[in-house]
């Protein structure tokens, strides 16, 4: 069996200097490389010690939201971070936080919140008022009215033979539907013993009190609103018995009677349902108070069954002749020669606009021991096709 035989050999003197100038060379990379890696991990804690101090003082200054890594440099303050401001503010009137997170100054005074609490406001109010969530709502950034064009005609089409003169055909008449900003103003009294009650959210509780008084006041005026310095109520428009395609004036709405001195019947209600023409019919809401409510769900039609209809369905609206049923206390109720009763394609028929944020105000001397806390926000309100609202008149 052949063995593998090692043998050694001793190095000339010129082989071992170059081996002790290649062992030398190595030596130095390890070293500068040693000595690079330590220069830039004291860099990096550096670094890191003066992102934390200026975290530190980002914080003192009241940027609620800061976060030190670059990808978070813009994170907006969220609700929580605006509700602590405005509690600040109601509290002592240190408005620090609160400047930090406005948008721009008010030239009148007060500031222009960012948009978590003015949405949050807004959604509250969403949920309390039928007519905003039936409507359109229009958000404006700038200006004091909103404006669209309306198409009161449709245009004219004939027709021709293959060598018959064409002559001009009519074209529509269009009108400017004009809808002005309008302010509403909202005061909360607080008393100093919630204000020194540390447990208490003060700036969700201010937001709170005042979303219900706004749901209140414009819930109101979408209705019956007839004050130039408040949002138009459909209510307040004109009333016809001339249908859309007949010559009834544009700022009127149709009506149809329910067939009963002082009652609704089920008739009467058919009657409105068919008043409406197709397309609006099918994205139709009827609109009625409680106690109208109360009264048409006692009525049956020719074969004996009830023309109201319960949903079986938690969270969804009851419905009438095939259309849900919302419910606004601000109709009137059924009386000889009220209309109690409203069915319209409100999303086509009547604009909400809101501008865009909200101005504080805080007085702590009005009214001492309590501190008045006011809120102020701008909105408008109008119908836009009279063709998509239609109205009941109690009436034989």
């Amino acid at each position: 069996m052949t063995r593998y035989a090692y043998q050694t050999k001793s190095l000339d003197p010129i082989e071992q200097d170059n081996h002790a100038g290649h062992v030398d060379v190595e030596d130095a990379i390890a070293a500068l490389t040693t000595t690079t890696t330590a220069a830039l991990t004291k860099q990096s804690a550096e670094v890191a010690q003066l992102a934390d101090a200026l975290g530190r003082l980002e914080a003192k200054a009241g940027r609620p939201g800061f976060r030190s890594d670059a990808a978070n440099d813009n994170v907006k303050p969220t609700l929580d971070t605006e509700h602590k401001a405005l509690g600040m503010f109601a509290r002592s009137g240190d408005d620090s936080e609160f400047k930090s997170m406005q948008t721009q100054v008010d030239p009148s005074g007060g500031y222009v919140v960012l948009p978590a609490v003015s949405t949050s406001m807004t959604k509250r109010i969403w949920d309390q008022s039928p007519i905003r969530r039936l409507a359109r709502n229009v958000t404006m950034e700038s200006g004091d009215s909103f404006q669209e064009p309306l198409d009161k005609d449709e245009s004219e089409a004939v027709w021709v033979g293959e060598t018959q003169t064409r002559s001009a055909t009519a074209t529509p008449d269009l009108a400017l539907l004009t809808i002005p900003l309008c302010e509403i103003w909202a005061q909360q009294p607080i008393t100093q013993k919630l204000l020194d009650t540390s447990y208490i959210n003060v700036g969700a509780w201010i937001e709170e009190k005042l979303s219900d008084k706004f749901a209140r006041a414009e819930g109101v005026e979408f209705v019956s609103g007839a004050d130039p310095l408040k949002p138009q109520g459909f209510m307040t428009l004109g009333k016809s018995l001339l249908g859309d395609m007949a010559s009834r004036p544009a700022t009127s709405l149709q009506f149809v009677v329910s067939g009963g001195a002082t009652t609704v019947t089920a008739d009467g209600l058919r009657d409105l349902f068919w008043s409406l023409r197709a397309g609006h019919r099918a994205n139709a809401t009827w609109l009625m108070a409680s106690s109208t409510a109360n009264a048409i769900d006692k009525l049956k039609n020719g074969t004996g069954d009830y023309v109201w209809r319960d949903s079986s369905v938690a969270g969804l609206p009851p419905t009438l002749l095939g259309k849900p049923v919302e419910f606004d206390e601000n109709m009137p109720a059924i009386g000889a020669g009220t209309y109690p009763i409203a069915l319209g394609d409100w999303p086509r028929g009547y604009v909400i606009i809101d501008r865009l944020g909200m101005r504080f105000a805080r007085d702590p001397f009005t009214s001492k021991p309590h501190v008045l806390f006011d809120c102020f926000k701008r909105v408008g309100g109008g119908v836009s096709n009279t063709d998509a609202i239609k109205l009941l008149k109690i009436s034989a």
